[in-house]
């Protein structure tokens, strides 16, 4: 089967997603650094990161709506020139030398805002620009991509804030939407027809395609307490580790072996097929727990970010692991939408997390946020052992070989057991929505 790279379509999303993925991965270091040490408040850190989620979480049904009834490269486009502009605004307010916090919040509110329309479009226009038989590899090439800028992202931004300053950061990843916005330009996909309905109905139908899985909903809402506990450490780890445990470089440090991690998952993941795939890969969420235990104790600083490069590892073997399933399980039309549902109830917990961080770290220290963060993404990870449709949830069946029929084309059994060609089959978003599911603070 030939690879998807050949096809020119994919290959220009391809390029153009792994550009945007390149400077978005350099941002959440410098925005952290740069609001911290503007107003030397975790309170404005995380009123910010609060600004950019908020929205997001809001539109997302609507956008996984707008999704499934219109053109995904249109609104893809669309949301890329949006971003392009909030990006460009910001790093003109830092390089200004005096940035106003407002209205670095307003540009994320409007950035956060286009993210809500972009990540639903992700899964259609990779299915509607690669061939049936190649969308694994696809999606797996994909989640590498993803695993690769983040680890070249953070060392990206430290060298922007050690040298120019971070809104050469922000510079950089407008640019890098600019160009992912000419490329889909250049593409053209089809889009795959759905009834003329309401927009509640269409709502309802998404949500069903979600609750009727227990596998799905109930490692979504493990997914959310991995995001709730990531915000938290998103929140007090600069002030722990910027202000006192190791400054600037041992923050940035810490990011970056979080991207080796992620990295060293994605491409395990792409080797290794357990035949529980999503128990395993929810289990390997629950280390998370490891570095936020490590840094409320002020372990060495080795020791933390030792943990969190595991702990990634775990984020990035379920990226491709979990794109797989839900691309074996969820039917073409309805992709958009249950994706948004999918990124709202795991991201639903981090503007939790960014407000109830500084409040309980103010009243008890910034141990205890840590300590019951911990507990709670190690319990909500684990328990997805105890649901049956977890345990039961096996891999996909191999795409057929090409002797088999033209291009693989013939019928594949999912997971759940039930009959169909590849083609009704989509693709789940690259790297899985607990990534940000940069719900991480890399």
């Amino acid at each position: 089967m030939p690879h998807p790279l050949r096809t020119r379509a994919f290959r220009l999303l391809f390029v153009g997603r792994t550009l945007s993925l390149l400077g978005d991965a350099a941002i959440p270091a410098a925005l952290t650094l740069a609001v911290y040490e503007a107003t030397g408040s975790t309170g404005a850190l995380a009123l910010v990161l609060a600004c950019a989620m908020i929205p997001k979480l809001l539109l997302l049904p609507l956008g996984g709506v707008i999704g499934d009834r219109f053109n995904a490269r249109t609104v893809a486009l669309l949301t890329d020139l949006v971003r392009c502009a909030t990006q460009i605004f910001v790093g003109a307010e830092l390089l200004g030398g005096s940035p106003e916090l407002w209205q670095i919040a307003v540009a994320e509110v409007f950035g956060g805002a286009a993210g809500a329309f972009a990540m639903p479009t992700v899964s259609p226009l990779i299915r509607s620009t690669v061939a049936p038989s190649g969308l694994l590899r696809a999606n797996s090439l994909m989640a590498v991509a993803v695993s690769a800028t983040r680890f070249g992202g953070p060392a990206l931004a430290g060298t922007l804030v050690l040298t120019v300053g971070p809104g050469w950061a922000f510079l950089l990843d407008g640019a890098t939407f600019a160009v992912s916005a000419a490329l889909l330009g250049a593409i053209d996909v089809e889009k795959a027809p759905i009834p003329r309905r309401s927009f509640t109905a269409d709502l309802k139908e998404g949500w069903g395609e979600v609750r009727s899985r227990d596998w799905y909903w109930t490692s979504l809402v493990a997914h959310a307490a991995w995001n709730g506990a990531a915000a938290v450490l998103a929140t007090l780890g600069p002030a722990l580790v910027v202000g006192g445990q190791g400054g600037r470089g041992t923050w940035i440090a810490l990011l970056q072996a979080g991207s080796a991690g992620l990295l060293l998952g994605s491409l395990l993941a792409g080797r290794v097929r357990p035949r529980r795939p999503v128990l395993v890969a929810n289990l390997a969420l629950a280390t998370y727990a490891f570095p936020l235990v490590l840094l409320a104790a002020d372990a060495p600083h080795w020791l933390t970010i030792a943990s969190y490069g595991v702990a990634l590892a775990g984020l990035g073997f379920l990226g491709p692991v979990w794109d797989t399933a839900v691309q074996s399980a969820i039917p073409a039309h309805a992709l958009a939408r249950v994706t948004s549902y999918d990124w709202l109830l795991s991201l639903g917990a981090m503007p939790l997390g960014y407000v109830l961080a500084p409040l309980a770290a103010s009243a008890w220290g910034p141990e205890a946020p840590l300590l019951v963060a911990a507990v709670a993404v190690g319990a909500a990870c684990l328990a997805t052992a105890a649901v049956p449709g977890v345990r039961k949830f096996g891999p996909p069946a191999p795409e057929p070989k090409a002797a088999e029929g033209p291009e693989g084309s013939e019928g594949v059994k999912g997971p759940e057991g039930s009959e169909g060609s590849q083609q009704s089959k989509g693709s789940a978003p690259s790297g899985s929505s607990v990534a940000e599911r940069t719900g991480t603070p890399s």
